[in-house]
């Protein structure tokens, strides 16, 4: 019943978040509730599952609202006015350039293996530049995505560590064969990155000129706050915000705030608090003025962490009831014998789908140490099945994996709805996993099938 109850439960969500019917919030916490009722439990059983959830994302989400409030900050004080300026003028209005620009800043920012870190430099650093050439969000989600991804199987990465921990095989041992897959891969994005820069152009060639407005989250007119949709004043207001004498200053913040999130020194969450002081005091003194800042981007910050939280009610629920656990047995258990020598095959081309089903803990914890049992009886090594399993799995494909926090905050920050964004990057994540895996099979680093 708990895998029939797992796998309904995520159909469920993702037909109601793939088809825009409902908000996000409302799939998410409507029916993993449901479900854990019908499975049973009482309510101080549900409630505990929504603690333990709610636990897990708290930090997330505290650092998504302050990150928020902090970038938008920097936005009315004019931070990133000169970047868009210079780069535009760079790009020479070329939105290919942009997209490459894009995919290539994402890969560079995860160096430090954390997703939430590459969305919070990328994004708000590119974000303006789509805006002001009429680009589509969905391309920026999804290059930020493909970046982020690539960058993934990295040893000091979730899933690479992960898997190592899980075959007591260390992560370098497994990163390094794959490192010459993972450099195709990167190609790869670029070349996506191009061909969509391409797409952009010749689309807005095509659109009659006009100001360019972005639609807001799941729907198409223009958001009623501004260009982000976040309350950005516009006109004489925005040009009374602006700080210019304060560039200089507000750069070094930024570039100190972002150095700080990736050194590790402190938390996140509390790093984006200091910074959020620091500039709220430098440009905007006084009560009435830092009131007003906070007030005009809290409809942004508010509407994330409420998500947020609903997928931290979803994860807790999924896991902790045991739904994840037997869905994952009963995929394992239930595959065909004359499936086994082929095991790393199977993993290959199929990691990224299944980034949709389980996130890093509940794939690489308790359904990767099933395969690699399963494997080994049919002599297929347990390294083989994390390689296989690193190609695609939570790696390219956590940018489209609801299972993960970082994955709301991708589409959070881009301001895009679920839906679009799954269907947009899904085949774009796919290949470049496929590539990558194709790749590594065809230097003898994974097996195709073992005889």
């Amino acid at each position: 019943m708990l895998t029939f109850m797992g796998f309904a439960t995520i159909a469920v969500v993702l037909v109601l978040l793939l088809s825009n019917r409902v908000g996000a919030v409302v799939a998410l916490i409507g029916v993993p509730v449901t479900a854990a009722f019908l499975l049973g439990f009482g309510p101080g059983e549900v409630s505990a599952f929504v603690g333990e959830g709610i636990d897990g994302v708290a930090a997330t989400t505290a650092m998504f609202v302050f990150a928020i409030l902090y970038f938008g900050v920097m936005r009315d004080a004019g931070l990133f006015d000169p970047v868009v300026r210079r780069v535009l003028r760079f790009a020479g209005n070329n939105p290919v350039t942009i997209a490459v620009a894009t995919v290539l800043l994402a890969m560079a920012a995860h160096l430090d293996g954390a997703g939430a870190t590459t969305f919070l430099i990328t994004v708000p650093a590119m974000l303006p530049l789509y805006d002001a050439l009429g680009m589509r969000r969905l391309v920026l989600a999804a290059l930020t995505g493909l970046g982020a991804g690539i960058m993934n199987m990295v040893p000091w990465g979730g899933p690479t560590a992960r898997a190592a921990t899980a075959t007591g095989i260390p992560a370098n041992d497994l990163w390094a064969p794959l490192i010459p897959a993972q450099l195709i891969g990167m190609v790869t994005c670029v070349a996506i990155a191009y061909y969509l820069g391409v797409r952009e152009r010749n689309r807005l060639r095509a659109t009659p000129a006009g100001p360019r407005v972005p639609a807001p989250v799941g729907g198409t007119e223009p958001p009623a706050h501004g260009a982000d949709g976040q309350g950005q004043e516009q006109g004489p207001e925005a040009a009374e915000l602006l700080r210019p004498r304060l560039y200089w200053v507000n750069a070094a913040l930024t570039v100190a705030t972002v150095g700080v999130l990736i050194s590790g020194v402190l938390p996140p969450e509390l790093v984006f608090m200091l910074a959020l002081v620091v500039a709220l005091v430098l440009n905007y003194p006084g009560l009435k003025q830092q009131t007003a800042r906070i007030d005009a981007h809290a409809r942004g910050a508010i509407l994330m962490a409420s998500t947020l939280l609903a997928a931290g009610v979803f994860l807790g629920i999924m896991e902790e009831s045991g739904m994840i656990q037997a869905m994952a047995e009963s995929m394992t258990g239930s595959m065909p014998s004359f499936l086994g020598p082929g095991l790393t095959l199977l993993i290959g081309v199929l990691a990224v789908p299944m980034s949709l089903l389980f996130g890093p803990d509940a794939y690489y914890f308790a359904v990767m140490p099933v395969l690699t049992a399963v494997g080994e009886s049919f002599g297929v090594a347990p390294v083989d099945v994390a390689q296989a399993s690193i190609t695609g799995q939570e790696t390219v494909g956590f940018a489209i994996s609801p299972m993960t926090g970082a994955f709301y905050l991708l589409v959070g920050l881009t301001g895009v709805s679920i839906g679009d964004h799954i269907r947009f990057l899904l085949p774009w994540a796919w290949l470049v996993s496929l590539v990558v895996f194709g790749s590594a099979a065809a230097m003898g680093v994974v097996p195709l099938w073992v005889s």
